[in-house]
């Protein structure tokens, strides 16, 4: 299988707000950009976004480095919260409903279609490549706010 690495990011102006989303994919020492938005989201949807989007670039299953800076996003999968939650019928431990459904539902089979390994950054420091995706991020949001 291809080798492939994922830096994602999301922003959001508010939370609810203007959002955006930010992905660099990377292989054989090349580079692509992507990114998008919404103009009523949250920053949560738009880190979810972020993954879902770039793993659906990707044409063919792939061993994929994923860099994210999204204790939420991470933490669901790694922690295996997530495959809680949709055990239960979309309700966490404490009974309460998950938040945003609709993009784990389409996270996981993508999950299951690649080999993912996951990997948490610290925001807005030193990681090059997670910044960058901040700043698509953060571009993508202003434009749906018209700052």
């Amino acid at each position: 299988m291809k080798q492939v690495t994922i830096y994602t990011d999301g922003a959001c102006s508010g939370n609810p707000g203007p959002g955006g989303w930010g992905a660099i994919l990377e292989y054989n020492g090349v580079e692509k950009e992507l990114s998008g938005g919404a103009a009523d989201t949250t920053n949560n949807r738009m880190e979810l976004s972020g993954v879902i989007f770039a793993l659906s670039a990707l044409k063919e299953p792939c061993v994929v480095e994923l860099y994210t800076d999204s204790k939420y996003v991470f933490d669901a999968v790694q922690q295996r919260w997530v495959y809680g939650w949709r055990a239960r019928g979309w309700r966490k431990a404490d009974k309460k409903p998950a938040l945003n459904v609709d993009l784990w539902e389409t996270l996981l089979p993508l999950l299951e279609k690649h080999e993912v390994h996951w990997h948490w950054v610290k925001g807005h420091a030193e990681n090059e490549k997670n910044n960058r995706c901040d700043k698509l991020a953060v571009a993508q949001s202003r434009s749906f706010s018209g700052a």
